[in-house]
């Protein structure tokens, strides 16, 4: 099915309509994007194979790349994966919010194959934001929900970045005005013992103070079978601008756009073509939120690289310089 790019993208704001449209147009197999606290994510009925594919499809997402279903309340958990006390723990002390669980499959899960990529394990989240959770209860069935933006861009911290990469490729945005925490979920692998598979929205010592123990981490590059994901945002080159990013940047060279971290003037900064600043004051809550939005004004500024200062990785910061690493793999 090649993707109709001359389809017409309704954009409702937030509201009781809205919330009504988005469950008419996911009971029909229609792509829905949406606010989350993290980032805007793309909805397809989580049940319906059909429109899963074509989720894909507008993303131009590679098929072995797996989706977080999202559900309403830990009910709705329970009914599509198996949970051990650990994973129970995680769910009770942050659920809803920022926390993706990866778990073992039920017998009966109705989520299709083709959106857990083959595997055995699902990956659930119940998101904190009112928008989310009115949409998911009108709708009652899991929904997965990837990033509202073009596979490997930058994610969408706003509606208007939703437009700008899939409009004429979705059915509705619903806009609920800018995200709060501006970076993906944390996701968190239930295994023998609990691995981090991709630092987000908790950070890791939120998580270790509640499970009492050090989590796992696997290796950067660490797969499935055939090279295939464990989770959702693993792979190699991912969030990524068009434009080239330079990682930990001591001074800046003419041409450059500057991402800045901070208080600190830069050698060379009066060369950069344009300077946004993740946080002037050092706040990595600040930072998060304001990523995505950042790179994608500086992609969009003509600079032949972005410059990109060095940010701590302590709490939230591990999270940015994940999304900053992938952002910055060289692309063919």
């Amino acid at each position: 099915m090649a993707v109709n790019v001359g389809l017409k993208t309704r954009i409702l704001p937030a509201g009781e309509t809205a919330v009504a449209a988005a469950a008419r147009c996911l009971e029909g197999g229609g792509l829905v994007a949406f606010p989350t606290e993290t980032v805007y994510g793309l909805g397809a009925d989580a049940t319906n194979a059909g429109a899963i594919a074509r989720l894909y499809q507008a993303k131009g997402r590679p098929a072995f790349n797996p989706l977080i279903a999202h559900v309403g309340d830990v009910g709705g958990a329970m009914r599509i994966a198996r949970f051990d006390a650990q994973a129970t723990a995680l769910a009770a002390a942050f659920w809803p919010g920022p926390l993706t669980l990866v778990l073992p499959k039920t017998s009966d899960c109705t989520v299709a194959d083709l959106a857990t990529a083959g595997l055995e394990t699902i990956a659930i989240r119940v998101p904190a934001h009112p928008v989310a959770r009115e949409i998911l209860r009108a709708f009652a069935r899991p929904v997965v929900a990837p990033s509202a933006n073009l596979s490997g861009h930058v994610s969408p911290t706003t509606a208007a970045h939703v437009q700008a990469d899939l409009a004429g490729r979705i059915d509705l945005i619903v806009d609920g005005g800018p995200v709060e925490v501006g970076v993906e979920s944390t996701i968190v692998g239930c295994f023998d013992a609990p691995v981090l598979l991709r630092p987000g929205g908790v950070p890791r010592g939120e998580i270790e103070r509640v499970l009492g123990r050090p989590l796992g981490q696997l290796p950067e590059n660490a797969h499935g079978e055939a090279g295939q994901p464990l989770a959702p945002g693993m792979l190699a080159s991912h969030y990524a601008p068009r434009t080239n990013v330079r990682l930990n940047a001591l001074s800046i060279e003419p041409g450059e756009a500057l991402l800045a971290f901070g208080s600190k003037a830069l050698p060379g900064v009066d060369a950069a073509t344009i300077v946004m600043n993740l946080s002037p004051h050092g706040d990595l809550n600040e930072a998060a939120a304001n990523l995505f939005g950042y790179l994608r004004a500086l992609d969009a500024g003509g600079a032949r690289t972005i410059a990109v200062m060095p940010v701590p990785d302590r709490g939230l910061g591990e999270a940015i310089n994940d999304r900053l690493r992938r952002a910055a793999v060289e692309r063919d």
